[in-house]
């Protein structure tokens, strides 16, 4: 493996021209605001849309109506395809509506993969890797019965029979599920692979536990609130923990109410785990922010076993648990190719890669082993992890 010096800088230029290659997608850039939004739509509520469709109209903006989805209204500004910021600011503004309540209105976010970095902090692809050891003896009573759904790349069309002890026997093989992963070839996509990496890492913590993966990334690590909640609502199995390592920045940095209104379907004894994202700041990121889900924050494990915060780990006051997020899981067989890098890293079914995106699948597992070894509730389990005292301020627990 090569160890490129410029790689974080051409991993972090790849992920912005898949932005820029991206029809639908446009990156608000305001420095420190940043977020990632879908061109032309803007989402309201229904008890707002009428409203907002006039005040459009009286502002010279034309619009019309687009399917609704999760609950929220969707209204098409054909001749604005990268106002919609600003729009939503003028929407937001009181002064426009004198004697009324201000309505709800939001972009359409986009919502990104937290394996990598977006929005021109440093990151790192995966690295090549040796395989891990066999789970161990007896270890497949932690979990079992217990079924981990995995909202992300999708897993990998060969990940049964790449890694048959660890993920085989393990899921329902979908094909609507399946990672396409490569960009050409046998070249991997920025995040191709990267469910079937977070999978790997959920039954590394709880080896008997099944896993529902489902599809709200492609495998550029790109997205949107109207595929995250797609996804949430296309579970085969009865879940009882939902991990995902993904979210959104979001305009103002106000919760995604899609988002929102998508989790709040789920039966109230479901336990929802989200990374806290990997760009170094306190901004909230959602769902990880919302009431309710585990946010989970990553630590950094040395070589001589020590840890300490990550750099990159997002943190703040919504943060419920840390966990280590430098670690080597299951992937696939191809190569990385930056652009603009010369060297070319092959992999043969294991990675090394670091981010909350993998911290946070270890909770989820870790909440799984806990159920069935105490003979607890999804909830109670969850509860039982987070008793103890933060980790580092702002971190939450350190989740072992």
């Amino acid at each position: 493996m090569s160890e490129s010096s410029n790689r974080p800088e051409l991993y972090v230029r790849a992920f912005e021209q898949a932005i820029r290659e991206h029809k639908d997608l446009r990156l608000h850039a305001e420095r420190g605001r940043e977020f990632l939004f879908v061109a032309r739509e803007l989402l309201t509520i229904p008890e707002d849309v009428l409203r907002v469709a006039r005040k459009l109209t009286q502002n010279g903006i034309g619009n019309e109506r687009g399917r609704d989805f999760a609950g929220m209204s969707r209204l098409v500004l054909p001749r604005n395809p990268d106002d919609i910021p600003a729009i939503v600011r003028l929407l937001r503004d009181p002064q426009q509506w004198p004697g009324e309540r201000v309505p709800f209105v939001q972009p359409h976010h986009a919502v990104v993969g937290h394996g990598g970095n977006m929005h021109g902090h440093p990151g790192q692809p995966p690295h090549v890797a040796g395989p891990i050891p066999d789970p161990p003896a007896g270890s497949e009573a932690k979990g079992k019965g217990v079924v981990v759904g995995i909202l992300d790349t999708g897993i990998a069309k060969t990940a049964a029979n790449d890694h048959p002890l660890w993920l085989g026997g393990a899921y329902l093989p979908r094909a609507d599920e399946v990672d396409a992963a490569y960009s050409s070839g046998d070249v991997f996509a920025l995040e191709g692979g990267h469910g079937t990496f977070v999978a790997g890492v959920v039954r590394q913590a709880a080896p008997g536990v099944r896993f529902d993966p489902e599809k709200a990334l492609d495998p550029s690590g790109l997205g949107t609130e109207e595929d995250f909640a797609r996804a949430l609502g296309s579970f085969d199995e009865q879940v009882q923990i939902v991990n995902i390592s993904l979210g959104c920045f979001t305009q103002d940095d106000v919760a995604s109410e899609p988002v929102r209104r998508a989790l709040a379907k789920l039966p109230r004894t479901t336990v929802v785990v989200a990374s806290a994202g990997n760009q170094g700041t306190n901004r909230p990121s959602w769902p990880a922010a919302l009431p309710g889900v585990v946010g989970v924050a990553a630590v950094a494990q040395e070589r001589d076993g020590t840890r300490a915060p990550a750099c990159y780990s997002n943190f703040g006051h919504w943060v419920d648990a840390c966990a280590v997020g430098n670690r080597t899981s299951t992937y696939l067989k191809g190569k990385w190719a930056l652009p603009g890098d010369t060297a070319v890293d092959v992999y043969d079914r294991f990675a090394y890669w670091l981010g909350t995106s993998f911290a946070a699948p270890h909770v989820s597992g870790r909440i799984a082993e806990t159920m069935t070894t105490h003979g607890l509730t999804a909830e109670a389990a969850r509860d039982k992890l987070l008793a103890g005292p933060a980790f580092f301020p702002n971190y939450g627990v350190l989740v072992e």
